[in-house]
């Protein structure tokens, strides 16, 4: 009867129970061995079950990950057919020459931040290596590169070591290689011969910034469109040193020592790609010549120019944002019509020179003027008449008085958004201000009044900051909020106000009155400012109870209350339903 039952096999004919019973078996070991789940069955060579190292990953067939496990000895068991090796963050000393060069399928070889000296990194190994394109080693302990790495490469980051020397063959004849980082390593100009580079014809990144060059590396690629070089001792570009790079966009010079002998006019005027040029923090007395038309970006800051030749700037007419910050321009350092070739210019840096007026015959396009902590002490009607499109003026830290400030000064400005005028000798508002004022900065003067007229019209001011003036509650005349309907923040700490000024803007958020000399604050207080979210009241004359129960009611939004620094701790009685999300301070 068993017999009976038993179904015919594959070749028709009829099995006993012991047969199958053993097919059976077969079946299912086999089905185990196929199976992911059971790593420990089946032939090794099968894909789905290939090595991994202890505690590394292998999310796919080619790719090992190792990185971060605190190795101090290579790891064996990788296999063969990986293309993506990663060993970075461990505390590996030495690449065993057997394992690495049995890897010979890699692409990806990943030894960012160990511990891996010159003499445990095996330059036969590389030979191996056939196909490595991107080979990271930053931040180990190099002291000279690897003298062979394959002709495949395209990515090279040696960054971070103590490299003084640099081989022919280390990124010579190598027609894939793209990038390579050599930042912050010990390369000086005999470390770096002039054949580096030679047969590798396709490098668009160069960073040997943060090393010890004295001067601008020769034979570099023509194909550059990168090249950094800050943060060395370079004092010159040998004439010619960048007379190939016409594809260079990109180039930073800035923290050497170059001085205007060691550019010449060709130092730059055959880059004709060339849109970024980072100069600044070097010892350089004037803008150099032959800048390029392409140029959009010039960052001459912190330098010792005394004064800004016209003839100098002639060509780069392209020039948008020109940085002169922290120079030793004077009174006469920008003559009349010396920027007005510079038509397409957007932003203008004059931070931290000596100028005493605003450069006359500004570009018509200039979008924002910066120049804080100069001696500006005169602001007239036409100071400012060709630069209308402005949008950000900045005459922060000068010495403006009012009466030298012209009323018409900013009434042409019909685009200006933001005007900083903190910490000069202002004791009333200026006159004619822009209705299409979002920011006004007035911190930091001797303003003693608020009148209403010389507010009016600011109907989009958002932010205004009167912080550091002489203000009492009298010196605010009524109806000075009254057309600052936009106003959002308004700071008026460090004054000497003795109550909290009435009738404030409905759309107030946020209220600075720390430093003042509040002694009370009523339940009307605050009845204007229904949408205020942070009430700043520390280091006034507060004492317990002098915040009366109500003066929170109705202020739905108030998150903050700060009332530190007062002579007794303030007893703050919110409304119910604020309690849970308001964080009273002090």
């Amino acid at each position: 009867m068993l017999e009976r039952s038993v179904r015919r096999g594959s070749t028709g004919l009829i099995m006993r129970p012991q047969e199958l019973l053993l097919l059976l078996m077969l079946r299912w070991a086999g089905a185990q061995m196929e199976d992911p789940a059971f790593p420990h069955l089946g032939d090794s060579s099968q894909p789905l079950l290939r090595a991994c190292p202890w505690r590394c990953s292998c999310p796919r067939d080619d790719t090992v990950d190792c990185a971060g496990l605190g190795l101090s000895v290579f790891p064996d068991n990788i296999t063969k057919a990986a293309r993506h090796l990663s060993l970075q963050n461990n505390q590996l000393q030495e690449l065993p020459y057997n394992e690495l060069s049995r890897l010979s399928g890699l692409r990806t070889l990943d030894l960012h931040s160990n511990l891996i000296s010159s003499e445990g990194l095996p330059d036969e190994a590389f030979e191996s290596l056939t196909q490595l394109e991107h080979f990271y080693v930053a931040h180990n302990k190099l002291s000279v590169a690897p003298q062979f790495l394959p002709p495949s490469l395209r990515v090279a980051d040696l960054a971070a070591n103590e490299v003084v020397e640099i081989f022919p063959l280390t990124f010579g004849e190598k027609p894939e290689l793209r990038s390579v980082y050599l930042h912050n390593n010990r390369l000086n100009n005999t470390g770096l011969p002039p054949t580096t580079f030679l047969g590798s014809e396709a490098i668009t990144t160069l960073s040997l910034s943060s090393n010890q060059l004295s001067y601008l590396p020769p034979s570099l690629p023509s194909s550059l469109e990168r090249l950094h070089l800050q943060n060395n001792l370079i004092s010159k570009v040998p004439r010619g040193a960048l007379s190939l790079q016409t594809r260079l966009r990109e180039l930073y010079l800035q923290h050497n020592q170059l001085t205007d002998s060691g550019l010449d006019a060709t130092t730059f005027s055959k880059l004709s790609s060339l849109e970024y040029l980072d100069l600044s923090h070097n010892q350089l007395t004037a803008v150099p010549e032959g800048l390029p038309g392409t140029l959009t970006i010039l960052h001459l800051g912190r330098n010792c120019i005394q004064q800004v030749e016209a003839v100098r700037l002639h060509r780069a007419r392209g020039l948008r944002y020109l940085l002169l910050q922290h120079n030793e321009l004077g009174a006469s350092a920008l003559p009349a019509g010396t920027l007005r070739p510079l038509r397409a210019l957007h932003t203008l840096h004059l931070y931290g020179n000596r100028l005493e007026r605003v450069p006359p015959a500004l570009p018509r396009h200039l979008k924002a003027l910066v120049m804080p902590h100069n001696r500006v002490a005169v602001l007239g009607a036409r100071d400012l008449v060709s630069a209308r499109a402005l949008a950000e003026l900045n005459l922060a830290y000068n010495r403006l008085a009012s009466a030298r400030v012209h009323p018409g000064a900013f009434r042409r400005l019909r685009a200006l958004r933001s005007l900083d005028l903190a910490g000069n000798q202002l004791s009333r508002l200026p006159e004619g201000l822009p209705p299409s004022l979002r920011s006004l900065k007035l911190q930091r003067n001797q303003l003693r009044a608020l009148e209403p007229e010389l507010l009016a019209g600011l109907n989009k001011l958002q932010e205004l900051s009167l912080a550091h003036n002489r203000l009492r509650v009298g010196d605010i005349e009524p109806g000075t909020w009254h057309e600052l309907q936009a106003l959002q923040v308004l700071d008026l700490s460090h004054n000497e106000l003795s109550f909290v000024p009435p009738d404030l803007p409905e759309a107030l958020e946020e209220l600075h009155l720390q430093a003042n000399r509040i002694s009370h604050v009523g339940p009307e207080a605050f009845l204007s400012t229904p949408h205020l979210r942070a009430l700043f009241l520390r280091a006034n004359r507060l004492h317990m109870t002098s915040i009366a129960a109500e003066a929170f009611l109705g202020l739905a939004h108030l998150r903050v209350v700060d009332t530190a620094e007062n002579p007794e701790q303030v007893l703050v009685q919110l409304p119910p339903k604020n309690r849970g999300a308001l964080t009273p301070k002090g």
